[in-house]
C-alpha cells in the first residue's frame, strides 16, 4: 500500500506541475500577445485550450459530464 500512496502522490504532483505550466502559457501569451515568448517553444497554449473546450462542447452533456468528472477526480486528492 505504500507504493500505491507513492505513486498517486507522485501523479498529484505531476498534475499540479502540468495545471502551472498551462497557467504560465496563458499568461506569457497575453503578455506577449502571442509573439516570440523568449524561453517558450512555438506552441499556443490558448488555442489549444480553445480547441479541447469546443471540442467538449460539440458533446453537449457529455462533455459536460467528462469535466464533471476530470474535475472531481483532481480534487479528490487536495
Amino acid at each position: 500500500m505504500e507504493y500505491l500512496q507513492k505513486i498517486k502522490d507522485w501523479a498529484h504532483g505531476l498534475a499540479d506541475a502540468g495545471v502551472s505550466l498551462i497557467a504560465l502559457g496563458i499568461v506569457l501569451e497575453v503578455l506577449f500577445n502571442g509573439q516570440g515568448i523568449p524561453f517558450w517553444p512555438d506552441v499556443s497554449v490558448i488555442s489549444n485550450v480553445n480547441s479541447v473546450l469546443s471540442g467538449l462542447s460539440d458533446q453537449g452533456l457529455l462533455g459536460l459530464v467528462a469535466v464533471w468528472i476530470l474535475y472531481h477526480i483532481y480534487n479528490r486528492g487536495h
